[in-house]
């Protein structure tokens, strides 16, 4: 199973929705957070525009060994796909 992982700062996650099934964490915490992902599922970050911060996160843990990707254009392309369906 996928696991889909908001990486979006604070401030910004406390003024808008999720995807469903994501579960935040803290861009900042990191090396702390990725220890408890299984190196055998693949990760999907995303977080508001799909820039730096997602960017960074993703680079981290595929450091770490562990398969990930993020959503180009974070939160707000994929409500911009929603939007289409």
């Amino acid at each position: 199973m996928l696991s889909i992982i908001d990486v979006r700062r604070k401030e910004d996650y406390d003024a808008d929705k999720m995807i469903p099934g994501s579960v935040r964490r803290d861009p900042e915490k990191t090396q702390e957070w990725s220890k408890e992902l299984p190196k055998d599922k693949e990760v999907v970050i995303y977080c508001v525009r799909g820039g730096s911060v997602s960017k960074s996160v993703a680079e981290q843990l595929a450091n770490s060994q562990i398969p990930v990707r993020y959503i180009e254009g974070g939160l707000a392309a994929w409500e911009a796909d929603e939007e289409k369906i």
